[in-house]
């Protein structure tokens, strides 16, 4: 029994570890994606949850940052998915709208970056993951697609169309201006 619980000991230090070190990161991640605060802090608690619950399923192939990463991104598209599609188009919308009940500490964005973000709200999510994945959080093309559960070429072909989009709904929003 004393085995039983040294192994499950190192396993709540290894998941607080990983929390330590990712949960900012996967709660930024999230919140782009939802666009609600108290909701991007559930479903990052619900990620370190899950983490520890299937700790056992981690083949440890990839990194844990990727894991978790594949964990959250599959907890936050399973809660777009339950919410009402009037609600969602309602949300794209309005996105602005809730910016300013951030906490300060978490939202020190310029107003150029507050708009790229309207802008990314825009965006159909596929276009608007890759973008955050690859350009915000920086993962590699690998690790994009086993987060989101991709190949290579996929990731490569949405990226290139996602930011094609995203400069066309900026040059829209006479955020940038076209290219001479």
């Amino acid at each position: 029994m004393r085995g039983r619980d040294s192994l499950t000991r190192e396993r709540k230090n290894e998941v607080t570890d990983w929390y330590q070190q990712h949960s900012d990161s996967i709660f930024r991640y999230i919140l782009f994606m939802v666009r609600d605060y108290q909701q991007a802090e559930d479903l990052t608690q619900e990620t370190f949850i899950k983490g520890f619950r299937y700790y056992d399923t981690f083949e440890r192939k990839a990194n844990e940052k990727t894991w978790l990463f594949r964990i959250a991104h599959n907890l936050t598209i399973d809660f777009l998915r339950k919410q009402k599609p009037l609600e969602l188009l309602k949300d794209l919308v309005f996105l602005g709208k809730n910016t300013s009940t951030l906490p300060e500490e978490l939202v020190e964005i310029k107003e150029s970056s507050t708009e790229i973000y309207h802008a990314l709200g825009l965006l159909k999510p596929a276009y608007r993951e890759v973008i955050i994945l690859r350009k915000i959080k920086e993962f590699t093309i690998e690790e994009t697609g086993e987060i989101l559960n991709w190949s290579e070429s996929k990731v490569k072909n949405t990226l290139s169309r996602a930011l094609s989009a995203l400069e066309k709904q900026l040059n829209k929003e006479g955020i940038i201006h076209e290219k001479h």
